[in-house]
């Protein structure tokens, strides 16, 4: 385990009885992390969390051109691009809206920099569901007139305004 890395918050683990500890993050305290630096060309920086406790633990490792070690052998062929990525992110459902809504301002607060900030794990795109998701509490949609074409009866509903928009 490497240490914490000067000016990043370590988890304040809790468990709730299922055997995989979460990181608490509330009104007056949440974990974070370094901003994430690249690293040499031929090294890599990983970033691993696991059940048994392991939360964002990084740790460095270079790239090996052996082929004889033993275990999980991952090729990159770094002259062949197959796809571009834009960024990480999440969803933002009703129910996760809900929840944060639930939170003091400043829970809010921290929850939100843990995700945006570089202090965090930078997301930097959201998802959000158009009318109501598995994760909503009630089925709604945004116009529910047959045959309105022009959208004339289109209408936000009130989790949209109150928790997306």
């Amino acid at each position: 385990t490497l240490p914490c890395l000067p000016g990043a918050r370590p988890c304040n683990p809790k468990d709730f009885g299922h055997g995989s500890p979460v990181c608490v993050c509330n009104a007056t305290y949440c974990d974070t992390l370094d901003p994430l630096v690249l690293p040499a060309p031929g090294s890599y920086v990983k970033y691993e969390s696991s059940k048994a406790g392991k939360r964002l633990e990084r740790s460095e490792g270079r790239f090996q051109s052996s082929l004889r070690t033993p275990g999980l052998l991952l090729t990159l062929n770094i002259s062949a691009l197959y796809q571009h990525v834009k960024g990480f992110g999440g969803s933002l459902s009703d129910a996760a809206a809900m929840n944060i809504l639930k939170l003091s301002r400043p829970a809010q607060d921290n929850l939100l920099r843990s995700y945006f900030s570089e202090s965090g794990i930078e997301y930097n795109l959201v998802r959000v569901p158009m009318a109501c998701s598995d994760f909503s509490v009630r089925p709604y949609s945004y116009d529910d007139v047959p045959d309105d074409y022009e959208l004339k009866h289109f209408r936000l509903a009130d989790e949209d305004v109150k928790m997306k928009v």
